[in-house]
């Protein structure tokens, strides 16, 4: 029976979750629940980082959380990385570099590198690639990723 009721904070706004089964991901209330469909479902394993979100600042699987246990941290998805709904320059360098074939792998990437070059804005090849580990893409080989986070830290200036 599904009948639980509580609050996330997502995106900088309150979500109202009713009439919810307690053990549902937050992958599954964030898309089935609350209309955001950008963390996909791929593995629901914690494997291929498709469902990537930041809690309290950190990426984490969202497929591996439990929505209710999650009642107090600030939730960002890839939405809500503009609040003005526009897109980030991280997300244009995915376009402008061809990171984004089939798309499925996108969002999670970008969460990926969001929070790399938010905490070291000028990374090594190494560190890029262990930044997005975590993430498979089965389409682009990685290349353009690299690229694309590359054309992300020169036009910055950090290189």
């Amino acid at each position: 029976m599904s009948n639980e009721h509580y609050s996330l904070h997502i995106n900088g706004t309150d979500h109202q979750v009713q009439d919810a089964w307690i053990g549902e991901s937050l992958l599954y209330v964030l898309r089935e629940r609350l209309g955001l469909p950008g963390a996909k479902g791929a593995c629901e394993q914690g494997e291929c980082g498709s469902c990537t979100v930041y809690l309290d600042g950190q990426p984490v699987c969202s497929c591996l959380v439990m929505a209710a246990s999650v009642t107090e941290c600030q939730i960002a998805t890839v939405e809500g990385l503009r609040p003005d709904g526009g897109l980030t320059d991280v997300q244009e360098s995915f376009l402008s570099e061809g990171a984004v074939q089939c798309g499925f792998c996108t969002p999670g990437l970008v969460m990926a590198v969001h929070h790399l070059l938010d905490t070291n804005p000028s990374p090594t090849e190494l560190e890029v690639k262990e930044a997005i580990s975590g993430n498979i893409c089965r389409c682009t080989g990685y290349g353009r990723i690299f690229a694309a986070v590359e054309a992300v830290v020169v036009q910055r200036g950090n290189r």
